[in-house]
């Protein structure tokens, strides 16, 4: 039997749940300013993966790096959820 897809299917499903949380505490605590940062995880997860041969970790890096990638526009998302009061606001933070 060959579980390499079911490995990467169970680590991506893993990867996006980790994500959402991540972006949800990253907004209240920060705002939008650390897209940046994600923007650095994910091209360099995904420049990573180039280089590995084992298919699964290159997957699941490859599908971290495109998570987080994907994680900069939830976090502009996230943004607009708040405003429209979806999600509480941080009452420590200035807006």
């Amino acid at each position: 039997m060959y579980f390499t897809g079911i490995i990467i299917a169970i680590s991506t499903f893993l990867t996006i749940g980790i994500w959402h949380p991540i972006v949800i505490k990253t907004e209240y605590y920060w705002g939008t300013r650390p897209w940046v940062l994600y923007l650095v995880i994910g091209l360099g997860c995904m420049i990573g993966a180039l280089f590995i041969e084992n298919a699964i970790l290159s997957s699941v890096v490859g599908v971290f790096g495109a998570s987080a990638l994907w994680g900069i526009g939830e976090l502009f998302s996230q943004k607009k959820r708040v405003e429209k009061g979806w999600f509480p606001k941080n009452p420590k933070r200035k807006y």
